[in-house]
């Protein structure tokens, strides 16, 4: 990030993080530009090449979808009031084997005959993590407010698939609701009442067409065929189409 400075502590009951908002400058803007997400070089040295595209992309989408519920997103060459820039710093990957045996620990209740829900949490080993760094820069490049977020995925609310970038391509989505709603509220999101999705999320979250044009350039949601894929453990990387190749 261009600054470090004047970030407080501000954790969420999964989530740690570091927070910088300037709200009124925050609330003034209209319309945001997001750059797409990097890794750093060292971020995820046992992920591939396309494992990191798919979760950068996840982060991006879910970002552009999540901030369109108060700014306007324009595209990377039209002028906007914020610019936002996403590193991701540190992916520890999924320990595939452990993933697959919790799968099957999952869906054995059923083979077996068992009726009714029964939750069975995942093996509590080989849990991947993300860590990431975001900023939101005004014209004049001065910072505005910046994230630095980390969280590992847990064996309750993290589903598995035997993919080494499974949780980090969930939690890619969890990273981006919370910095979202750091720009739409200019306020941390941790510790506040939850908000109800617009219609217009909703449709973007299950695959439909975005609110803002500029979006499409990080591809549409796998919906309800990501979500059917990731119960039956196919890999993100499988399932998720990502960016367009033309990037619209």
């Amino acid at each position: 990030m261009s600054s470090y400075d004047n970030m407080i502590p501000s954790n969420g009951m999964l989530a740690q993080s570091m927070i910088h908002v300037s709200k009124d400058e925050v609330l003034a803007a209209k319309t945001v530009r997001i750059v797409p997400t990097v890794f750093s070089q060292a971020a995820s040295p046992k992920l591939s090449p396309k494992q990191r595209a798919v979760v950068a992309n996840a982060v991006d989408r879910s970002l552009c979808t999540g901030v369109s519920e108060r700014l306007q997103v324009v595209g990377p060459d039209q002028p906007a009031e914020l610019t936002v820039r996403v590193v991701i710093t540190h992916a520890a990957p999924t320990d595939e084997v452990a993933a697959a045996l919790s799968k099957v620990a999952s869906i054995a209740p059923k083979l077996a005959g068992v009726e009714g829900p029964m939750p069975i949490p995942r093996l509590p080993i080989g849990l991947g993590s993300l860590t990431l760094e975001a900023e939101a820069q005004d014209q004049t490049g001065r910072q505005q407010a910046a994230m630095i977020w980390a969280r590992g995925a847990n064996a309750f609310t993290n589903s598995p698939t035997i993919s080494a970038a499974s949780d980090a391509y969930d939690l890619a989505a969890s990273f981006s609701g919370d910095f979202s709603q750091l720009l739409v509220t200019g306020t941390t999101p941790f510790g506040q009442p939850p908000r109800i999705p617009s219609l217009e999320l909703i449709r973007a979250a299950i695959g439909g067409k975005p609110k803002y044009a500029a979006c499409e350039m990080f591809g549409r949601s796998p919906g309800v065929v990501g979500f059917i894929a990731g119960r039956l453990g196919v890999p993100p990387e499988w399932s998720d189409r990502g960016a367009p190749a033309n990037g619209q």
